[in-house]
């Protein structure tokens, strides 16, 4: 069965595509935690950054290079940007489909809460 993401590279499902190549797509995330929040997934399907292949450098490279590209397109590269790539159940992963988030246009914050 194929993934949310699959079904919205392929087309089937409507999203705000902001980069689309033969290895990579990019589109807004519909629930953003920033003012730009995209996220960039490899068009065919890795369920998690722990199955990324040797193989698979050149497109996790491209990956870092579109996201790049996109946050100096949307204006936040020059402040800073946070990319993230949740893994599994305890790294937050929602979608089984590899994904970057690329989240920034005002202050992040630190990267984790600190424990109690």
């Amino acid at each position: 069965m194929p993934t949310l993401f699959e079904r919205i590279v392929s087309g089937e499902l409507p999203a705000k595509i902001v980069h689309q190549d033969e290895h990579v797509t990019a589109f807004r995330d519909i629930h953003p935690r920033a003012p730009t929040h995209i996220l960039v997934v490899p068009n065919r399907p890795i369920p998690t950054a722990d199955d990324v292949a040797d193989d698979d450098a050149l497109l996790v490279g491209r990956m870092f290079l579109v996201a790049r590209d996109l946050a100096r397109r949307e204006g936040i590269a020059a402040d800073g940007y946070r990319l993230i790539v949740n893994c599994r159940a305890h790294g937050g992963q929602e979608v089984p489909h590899l994904h970057l988030h690329l989240v920034g246009g005002e202050p992040l914050g630190p990267m984790l809460s600190q424990r109690r």
